[in-house]
């Protein structure tokens, strides 16, 4: 998986880092260390969660094609094949 390109998005997960340092296990962790962190995370693991993300997106978009395949038999007009 890529790393994060944006320094803005790069920035604010990095603060998010250091906060859940500080609040949840009490202790001091650098921008250099946390940008560490973020990116042994990103490499590690990052790929589990883009995969379940685009397997996410293929259930949202199977679903709406179920829904349009299903409106398109609505369309259909009654033939001696067809009733």
């Amino acid at each position: 998986m890529s790393e994060i390109k944006s320094k803005d998005e790069k920035a604010v997960i990095v603060h998010k880092v250091q906060r859940y340092f500080t609040e949840e296990l009490k202790q001091e962790i650098g921008q250099f260390d946390a940008e560490f962190l973020l990116d042994f995370f990103s490499g590690e693991v990052g790929a589990y969660f883009y995969n379940r993300g685009l397997s996410d997106a293929q259930l949202v978009l199977s679903n709406k094609l179920d829904d349009l395949s299903e409106s398109i038999c609505e369309l259909e007009r009654p033939t001696e094949f067809r009733k």
